[in-house]
């Protein structure tokens, strides 16, 4: 079985181009940052740079929706490939060729975590009010009883 899931950071826009022919389809091409687990020299920060390839309507959801610093989830098969480059070098390949690909993260949240968390003009961004669960929290002194039979 040939199946990869992978969670990470877009480390640039993804590359879109379209194939010749009377339809033409998309392939956008991009690099995830994928954390490591684990660390073997205590490095803070080790992640590896992961190659994505998506066709068709993937490739055109990327190229619509996917920017640099975006999470996202990536579900896919590896292949592998090689060729000559210019001066005569046998080249190998390893992408993921995605199959399904999904956001992993507020959009909010993607914005903060690509400046830094900081917001235009250096200032830092608020942060979201709550747990972080992704719900709101309910003020004190409400006595009402919720509106559900």
């Amino acid at each position: 079985m040939n199946k990869v899931i992978l969670m990470g950071r877009l480390t640039r826009d993804p590359e879109v181009r379209y194939s010749q022919g009377e339809s033409p389809m998309a392939i956008a091409r991009y690099t995830l940052a994928v954390d490591r687990r684990f660390n073997r020299n205590n490095d803070e920060n080790t992640a590896d740079f992961i190659g994505c390839v998506a066709f068709g309507r993937a490739g055109e959801f990327a190229e619509r929706y996917f920017r640099k610093g975006i999470k996202v989830l990536v579900t896919g098969r590896i292949q592998t490939g090689s060729y000559t480059n210019r001066d005569g070098v046998k080249v190998y390949t390893t992408d993921v060729v995605v199959e399904d690909q999904e956001f992993a993260e507020s959009k909010n949240s993607s914005v903060n975590a690509e400046s830094g968390g900081f917001a235009a003009g250096g200032t830092r961004a608020p942060e979201p009010s709550g747990a972080g669960d992704g719900f709101m929290n309910i003020p004190d002194g409400i006595d009402e009883e919720l509106p559900f039979n």
